[in-house]
């Protein structure tokens, strides 16, 4: 059943629309078009951070999303070819509520609108990104096709047909269409400053990262801590994994629904349990690690997207500002006895983090490569790295 988007009305077309969204239920809103002549249909969710946008659109877990930002300015810093998080962005699109800002950065190389162009995404501003904002968090994310169209021609039957057709994420993999095509190495180091991004050529550990979209970041901080990274694609094997002798496993972030993916995933993640191998995962990783100790998901209302996201380590009791991308959650009650609840949201109490007692095996929903705090998770990578070393 189509969500309703009670909050947001059908707007009377202005005579210079270019732009349109077509909720599930019927409702159209109109606006001035941006990027590239297209259209998109996705869930619609928004996203509270102030800066990333580049990062944000080009995170794979976002892939069959159409995102509204919350902060109005969007553009001012452009774009450039480093703060990408993969080639081809997943994302289906932005809503914005002002016009693109002109870019003021030194590090900018292309104006965002010429981006989305190049990279075949559509968008819309002149949008009430508030009331949209409002009717999500109240009714949850909506799904909708975002058309743009300079001449402003739109068959609105076909597109409230599409959008009411579409089956929406919970059930869909979309990890297999975000995932590498061939396994491959990873070497590249963080930024610097004055070096710009570095190699790590001289790694001490060898870890194996299952990739169900996998943001480079992530890859970097690994390389960053002292490891030779190789990635697989999520459907690899135990005994591919194993072919490459690792010291440890890392299980990406990425899209969709965890028991979808799961459905190949789950058992490989499981004969590694039975290894003894140390596991770190992350946002998508966490949440199959869960399904694979028996434990259970289930998708959330809005969701969690933004920089500003407080959790807080019960291992420890400190709070850290995070950064979240996630629309499933890991059910607390349904984990088995050894395992332990390690991090929790303090927006919700949704958990946030769990570990296996009595193994080298842990995982956060959250993603500490973003670096929002700005590092106050880079631990966890330190963490990862020790259970290495003591495991070997």
């Amino acid at each position: 059943m189509a969500k309703e988007t009670k909050s947001i009305s059908t707007a009377t077309p202005p005579s210079n629309a270019s732009a349109v969204i077509v909720f599930a239920d019927g409702s159209v809103l109109y606006g001035k078009g941006l990027g590239s002549e297209v259209s998109s249909i996705g869930e619609v969710c928004f996203n509270t951070s102030l800066t990333g946008y580049q990062e944000i659109l080009t995170d794979p877990s976002y892939a069959g999303q159409i995102i509204t930002f919350t902060f109005p300015h969007i553009g001012n810093v452009g774009t450039n070819e480093e703060d990408i998080e993969t080639v081809n962005p997943a994302a289906r699109g932005c809503i914005l509520r002002e016009d693109i800002t002109s870019e003021s950065n030194w590090r900018a190389g292309k104006h965002f609108n010429d981006w989305l162009k190049d990279h075949n995404l559509p968008g819309i501003c002149g949008i009430d990104t508030r009331a949209m904002t409002r009717m999500i968090r109240d009714s949850g994310a909506p799904n909708a096709v975002l058309a743009v169209n300079y001449e402003g021609k739109f068959d609105l039957d076909a597109l409230k047909e599409q959008a009411a057709q579409w089956p929406g994420l919970e059930g869909m993999d979309l990890a297999k269409d975000v995932t590498c095509g061939q396994t491959y190495f990873w070497e590249e180091t963080l930024w610097d400053l004055k070096n710009g991004y570095g190699k790590q050529d001289d790694a001490p550990l060898h870890v194996v990262a299952m990739d169900f979209g996998a943001k480079r970041n992530i890859l970097r901080c690994l390389a960053s801590s002292g490891c030779r990274v190789t990635v697989v694609p999520a459907t690899a094997t135990v005994d591919d994994i194993l072919g490459y002798k690792p010291d440890g496993v890392f299980l990406s972030n990425g899209p969709g629904d965890p028991a979808a993916t799961g459905e190949y995933a789950v058992p490989t993640i499981k004969a590694l349990l039975d290894k003894n191998i140390p596991i770190f995962g992350i946002c998508l990783g966490h949440q199959m690690l869960a399904l694979a100790l028996g434990g259970k998901t289930e998708k959330m209302h809005l969701g969690h997207r933004g920089a500003n996201h407080p959790v807080k380590d019960l291992t420890t009791g400190k709070v850290e500002i995070t950064s979240q991308n996630h629309g499933f959650k890991v059910i607390p009650e349904s984990l088995p006895d050894d395992v332990e609840i390690t991090h929790e949201s303090l927006f919700d109490g949704s958990n946030e983090g769990l570990a296996v007692k009595g193994k080298p095996v842990f995982s956060v929903q959250y993603h500490p490569e973003a670096s929002p705090g700005p590092q106050d998770s880079h631990y966890l990578f330190e963490r990862f790295v020790e259970n290495i070393k003591a495991a070997a």
